[in-house]
């Protein structure tokens, strides 16, 4: 087992990490901002479990790779970026919608859709792929066992706090969100808005690589 020193050690440097708005958080803030509070949750399952990709990669030795090469990461990212940069342009488009939106039922559609465009952004996140790749292994002990089971336990935690963190943001952001929906004027610059922070969060993640 891996020393209790080791596990909350690293659970703090993991809150601390995932706590601060990277790509997940203001993917999921921007769908608040667009679509309302139950998608944002969703897609906030959606980036988690895509989260578990990373993690998976590290803990079956692909992570060494991502790390080691240039080119596997910078292809990662690009993909990623390119995907973040269509949805909000697809936001911004279809921001005059939001007010009838805003009062309808989200259609099995728009769960599954969320969920998917989630797991995406959570499976190239370059944060995550840092934090699993480069900061995750640096807390395991060969001498308490196999290096995978305790890559995959502390990965675990990580996903439990990001979940929780990520969608505390998510309902925070739809909160806000409400009073901003008393104007169809006001809802559609929301619209914009969102639309333009997650083509902002392609752009940070293209130019930045860890953010």
């Amino acid at each position: 087992m891996v020393p209790l020193s080791h596990v909350l050690t690293f659970a703090l440097a993991a809150f601390v990490i995932i706590v601060i708005p990277g790509p997940n958080v203001l993917f999921a803030i921007g769908r608040a901002l667009v679509l309302g509070r139950r998608p944002a949750v969703l897609s906030v399952l959606g980036t988690t479990a895509g989260s578990v990709v990373p993690l998976l990669a590290v803990a079956f030795g692909l992570g060494a790779l991502l790390t080691a090469s240039a080119v596997a990461f910078a292809v990662v990212k690009v993909v990623g970026a390119a995907y973040l940069v269509y949805l909000g342009i697809s936001a911004i488009r279809q921001r005059k919608g939001l007010v009838t939106a805003l009062n309808a039922d989200v259609p099995v559609g728009a769960v599954r859709r969320a969920l998917r465009q989630g797991f995406v952004v959570g499976a190239t996140n370059p944060k995550t792929l840092v934090l699993f790749g480069a900061v995750l292994p640096q807390f395991t002990v060969p001498e308490a066992g196999d290096l995978q089971v305790q890559m995959l336990l502390l990965g675990s935690m990580c996903l439990t706090i990001q979940l929780v963190s990520d969608s505390a943001w998510a309902l925070l952001a739809g909160t806000a969100r409400s009073w901003f929906a008393r104007s169809p004027r006001r809802l559609e610059a929301v619209g914009s808005a969102g639309g333009l922070m997650i083509i902002g969060v392609g752009a940070g993640v293209a130019l930045g690589g860890t953010n």
